[in-house]
């Protein structure tokens, strides 16, 4: 595996890939890398003659920067699982080498980017667009690989590769759990030992909700989803949509959609963690 830090070495590793006619795989990470991320990289492996994983903390995506902050930074063990998996390269440059210059590009990309995230974190997808759309400039890789967990991240992804013009492949990849439910993320390291007890709750109530809407409205449904994981102290829903799987827009029936998706984001303690369910 070699590790890269410029944009230029990057282009020329892949150029070199390209000659020899391989199908070239992305997986854009922000780092502390998991569980969740190694299954990303290994079915890009089983997928790709030439992989590549950037491992970059973008900073055009935060709009706290407490969360900036706090996020968790683990270069040394990112690297190491990167070349226990057999990556190709891993892209890991500075702030300065992907922005030498402020961005200052505004995507519009429509309804699935202005409601949840959209709506609660003002500039982070455009801030993802931003550094997703760079890493598909300088790879132009033939498949791209995104976490299911971020479910409205990837439908924002496959908005600006229309929008762009992108040539490629999104790879939805489906989330990894701890034993316990809880979705794997790198904030999980920030969980109080209290906090991180009751967490998985947030999971078992979506599970449980496949049942109870069996019998229930869809706004019934909602409700005993916020009201189940609010009645724990350690938590407070921030928002629960159940919305069209495509659209990512809010639904007020069950019949309204064949795609249905519970997408949520809960405070725990002062974690922001998401996770989301299909319901069909």
């Amino acid at each position: 595996m070699r590790i890269i830090n410029t944009v230029s070495a990057l282009r020329q590793a892949v150029a070199m890939a390209r000659h020899q006619g391989g199908v070239v795989g992305l997986v854009p990470t922000m780092g502390a890398l998991h569980e969740g991320h190694r299954s990303l990289v290994e079915r890009a492996r089983r997928e790709c003659d030439f992989v590549v994983v950037s491992v970059f903390l973008n900073p055009t995506q935060f709009n706290n920067p407490d969360d900036l902050r706090t996020y968790p930074r683990t270069a040394e063990a990112d690297a190491a699982m990167l070349q226990q998996c057999g990556v190709d390269v891993a892209f890991m440059p500075t702030v300065e080498e992907v922005y030498p210059e402020p961005d200052t590009r505004v995507f519009d990309l429509g309804p699935v980017a202005q409601v949840m995230e959209g709506a609660m974190r003002p500039g982070h997808f455009n801030g993802v667009c931003q550094i997703v759309s760079k890493l598909f400039d300088i790879v132009a890789p033939d498949r791209a690989y995104f976490g299911e967990k971020d479910y409205q991240q990837i439908a924002v992804i496959r908005a600006m590769v229309k929008q762009l013009g992108f040539k490629l492949e999104i790879v939805p990849c489906p989330c990894v759990r701890e034993d316990d439910g809880l979705a794997k993320s790198s904030r999980n390291v920030r969980l109080t030992p209290v906090v991180r007890r009751v967490a998985p709750a947030i999971y078992r109530t979506l599970k449980e909700s496949l049942n109870f809407a069996q019998d229930h409205t869809l706004e019934q449904t909602h409700d005993w989803v916020v009201a189940t994981i609010n009645a724990y102290p350690e938590m407070q829903v921030e928002y629960f949509s159940i919305c069209d799987g495509n659209t990512l827009q809010p639904l007020a029936q069950w019949d309204d959609s064949h795609s249905i998706v519970g997408c949520i984001t809960v405070y725990c303690g002062d974690v922001r963690e998401i996770d989301n369910i299909r319901y069909k």
